[in-house]
Formats: C-alpha cells, sequence, structure tokens
C-alpha cells in the first residue's frame, strides 16, 4: 500500500513567518494574529482539511545580525512581534476534535518542573492532541534578554537537553501511576498515595524533588518533535524524537538527511521507521497552471528578499549586510544553525545569490502549478526521498491553506494517498496508526513508566 501523506500547517504566533514581506498584500489577514478568532478560523479550516497538525513554531530573542540591528526585522515584522505559542492551543482545541498541535518551547529558558505541568494541562484539555517541538535555541540576542553573557555552545545545549528530557520523563511518566486516580467519593479518596511518587533527580543541569503536580493526561508525555541536524542533534533525535522536521533544498540532499535521522534512531536502539520526518515546502497552486504561475508572480511583488536574507543572517550568526552583491561570503563556524552554516561554506554563495533564493522572502522549496502538478510532485518528494510528510508553510494567508484544501487535498486523496477521514485516539495513536496513546515500548521515556528512577540501560547518551 503507498504511503499516505502526513500534513503539518506550519505557522508562528507573529506576523511575518517564513516567507517574510507578505503581510503587505492586500488578502492578507496575517496582522490579525492577536486574535482568538484568527487562530479558531484557521484551526477549523485545517481540520476542514484533514491536516494532521498545526504546527507552531517560535523564538526567544530578536534578529539582530543583519546590520547589525533590528531595523528591518522591525520594518518587516521578521518573528517580531512574536507572542506565545501555548496559549493559542485551549481556544483551538475548543473548536476542533482531531487537529493536533505541534508546539515549540525552547528548553533553555524553561524550568522543567512547571513546563511538565504546562504540557499535561494543555495534553488534557485538547484530549491528547499535544506536540512538543523541542529547541534548544541559537540566538544570542535571547541569552542576553534571559540574563546570560551568551548561549552555551551548541553540543553543551544537546547536553542539557538530554538531562531536560529525563527530568521531564520521571516528572510525566514515573509520579503517578497508571491507576493513582480513584475518584471515589464514597471513601473521600480521590488519588491513592501509595500511587503517587516524588521526583527525585540531582544532575549536572537540573536538580528537583517534587510530585508531579498532574495526574496522567491521555499521552502523557506528548509527541515529541525536534528539528537538530548537526551530528549531536541527530544523535539527541535518534534518542528522543518520535518526528523530525528537515528543511531540504533537492531531492539527494532530502534523501540522505532522511537516512541519516534513521540511522540515529537505529544507533540508538530503536525502530528507524518509529520516526516520522517531515520537511518544510511552500505551494502555490491554482485551477490552471497559468494561474497559478500568475499568482506567484503577484506573490512575489510583495515579497520581501531582503528580509528572508535578514532573518537567514541570524541563522548563520552572518551579517550578510557587510558584503557587496557579487562578493564571496567568508565561512566562520559560529554557535548558531551549524546547517544553516553548512549550506554557506560548501558553496560558493554571494548577497545576490542569497537574495535570488529568497525571492519569495524565505529558502523553502516551492511547489507551483495545478492541483494534479502539485500533487505529483508532493507523491514524488515522498517517493524518492523516504519523507513521511510536510510542513506546509503560508504565504497569504489564509488564502495558500485554503487554495490547498480545495484543489491539493482532493487530487491526493484521488491517488490514495491522503486520508478521506480522520482516525480516532490520540495525536501518537493518529500520526503512527496505533492504539497505544502513550510513548512506544522501543522509546527510552517508556521505561520511566510508572517508576520516576528505572534502573539505567544506558539508552539516553551522549554523542
Amino acid at each position: 500500500m503507498a504511503k499516505q501523506i502526513l500534513l503539518n500547517a506550519f505557522n508562528m504566533n507573529c506576523i511575518g513567518h517564513i516567507n517574510h514581506g507578505l503581510w503587505t498584500h492586500p488578502r492578507d489577514t496575517s496582522t490579525r494574529y492577536k486574535t482568538l478568532e484568527y487562530w479558531t478560523d484557521l484551526a477549523r479550516l485545517l481540520e476542514r482539511g484533514l491536516f494532521d497538525g498545526l504546527f507552531i513554531a517560535d523564538i526567544v530573542g530578536t534578529y539582530d545580525v543583519y546590520g547589525q540591528s533590528v531595523d528591518v526585522t522591525l520594518k518587516e515584522s521578521i518573528q517580531l512581534p512574536v507572542n506565545d505559542p501555548l496559549l493559542l492551543v485551549s481556544a483551538m482545541a475548543a473548536v476542533t476534535r482531531h487537529l493536533g498541535f505541534g508546539l515549540t518551547a525552547n528548553l533553555t529558558y524553561e524550568a522543567p518542573y512547571l513546563f511538565a505541568r504546562r504540557l499535561s494541562t494543555l495534553d488534557h484539555l485538547s484530549n491528547g492532541r499535544v506536540g512538543w517541538n523541542i529547541v534548544t535555541g541559537y540566538l544570542d540576542s535571547a541569552a542576553r534578554a534571559m540574563g546570560l553573557e551568551q548561549q552555551p555552545e551548541h553540543d553543551r545545549r544537546y547536553d542539557q537537553a538530554d538531562e531536560y528530557l529525563q527530568v521531564l520523563y520521571k516528572l510525566l511518566e514515573g509520579s503517578w501511576a497508571d491507576d493513582a486516580v480513584v475518584a471515589d467519593r464514597e471513601q473521600r479518596v480521590y488519588a491513592r498515595p501509595d500511587g503517587v511518587r516524588k521526583v527525585e533527580h540531582h544532575g549536572e543541569f537540573y536538580k528537583v524533588e517534587g510530585y508531579h503536580l498532574c495526574e496522567p493526561s491521555p499521552q502523557r508525555t506528548p509527541v515529541l518533535f525536534q528539528a537538530g541536524s548537526s551530528p549531536r542533534g541527530l544523535a539527541f533525535a535518534g534518542n528522543h524524537a518520535e518526528c523530525v522536521f528537515i528543511s531540504g533544498q533537492d531531492k539527494a540532499a532530502t534523501r540522505a538527511q532522511v537516512d541519516k535521522v534513521r540511522a540515529a534512531a537505529k544507533a540508538a536502539g530503536r525502530d528507524p521507521q518509529a520516526v516520522k520526518v517531515f520537511m518544510g515546502i511552500t505551494v502555490i497552486v491554482a485551477p490552471t497552471e497559468a494561474q497559478a504561475q500568475a499568482k506567484h508572480a503577484e506573490y512575489l511583488r510583495y515579497a520581501s528578499a531582503e528580509a528572508g536574507v535578514a532573518h537567514f543572517a541570524s541563522s548563520t550568526g552572518i551579517d550578510f549586510s557587510r558584503y557587496e552583491l557579487d562578493e564571496p561570503i567568508g565561512f566562520a563556524k559560529g554557535n548558531a544553525i551549524q546547517s544553516a552554516t553548512r549550506q554557506l561554506q560548501e558553496s560558493a554563495w554571494t548577497r545576490r545569490r542569497l537574495l535570488e533564493q529568497h525571492a519569495l522572502g524565505g529558502r523553502y522549496v516551492t511547489l507551483v502549478g495545478d492541483a494534479e502538478q502539485v500533487a505529483e510532485q508532493l507523491i514524488a518528494w515522498i517517493d524518492e526521498t523516504g519523507l513521511d510528510g510536510f510542513n506546509l508553510t503560508r504565504t497569504v494567508t489564509p488564502e495558500s491553506y485554503e487554495d490547498f484544501i480545495e484543489l491539493v487535498v482532493p487530487a491526493l486523496q484521488r491517488r490514495g494517498r491522503y486520508k478521506t477521514a480522520y482516525a480516532e485516539g490520540t495525536l501518537r495513536e493518529k500520526l503512527f496508526a496505533s492504539s497505544e496513546p502513550h510513548l512506544p515500548a522501543g522509546h527510552p521515556g517508556a521505561r520511566y513508566r510508572n517508576t520516576p528512577d528505572p534502573a539505567p540501560t544506558g539508552a539516553l547518551h551522549h554523542a
């Protein structure tokens, strides 16, 4: 049976997310991001299109590398202003039954004890439809804003993340037994004291002593997303991630990335197919190819290539504004996103080339065509790379999602490559076609279930 495509809408609680400048388009409504209606309308729309989830990115800090200022960032609203993503979930969950929510939170600045409570609360309120996109951050501006002189070194951030996950597993999986809650009115016992255990963690980065504040939620641990593609990031993904988000520019390189993700899972003793891999992609579709090309040309007139390059500058830590249009960009190892700097290292880039790449305001693969053409291209990406699905960016909102749902979804369904109805169950059960709402037995976090201090197995390791 051919693989069915998984699909998340890729968004952010701000105006400019990936394809910058398009907030100026007359049909774009992203300046309404501050209202609940903007998000509840979007959630209803995505559920009508049978999207698996709404993946909400987030950033702590500001993009201040380009021109050594936030001038372009503010003028073009490059993820600034940006509101908290987690606070959106309750409202969107209330108007949907199936749509999942992948929420980004930076563990470097979140105390694990309280963050565990927020995750459990949202998992309860959404009836098990929450995922966490684990990030460690990469902006020095965030570190300074949070009271640090600079962010920790790249690989050390992942060492800290490994320990953070251990603390969360102890809280979410081990503190409350499955049968701890009895809600016995006659005996006046809501929870059995012998079913609730204290977590005691004394590690290098965290010291936690206490009981998890929430009773077990439908998934206990939310679905775990992660996006690191450096060697250390891949080792972390191999241990922990259930879904990995990558950025690909061509099919051969994407195939290699997918293979590395699956190899990392295997090296950690997990089933390589236990990890779903998503790629970011932009789609511009219309009833005819000519109309799609015209829409693409229209969008280009509103997009800001400079804003896209300013965003990329913070991803690499390199101020591209210092370079003349055709001057080769020098590479220097930094402490930002290693995959971004590796792109510059592996090819001769100039600011002119970067501006051309960011013509639509972002650098993701862009598919332009009618419904049949787009459907065939999406299927080809899946079949030729081993991907499981896509994070679909927004261009003009909500138009880009409406077009995709009206045109591409039926074309994929006709080919048997996209679901025609939601399965029941939690987000984890839906994504993995499983009847198990909790972390699977092969996941290292599962060994913490019903015991906050399991015997060490070596499953969690540093690379």
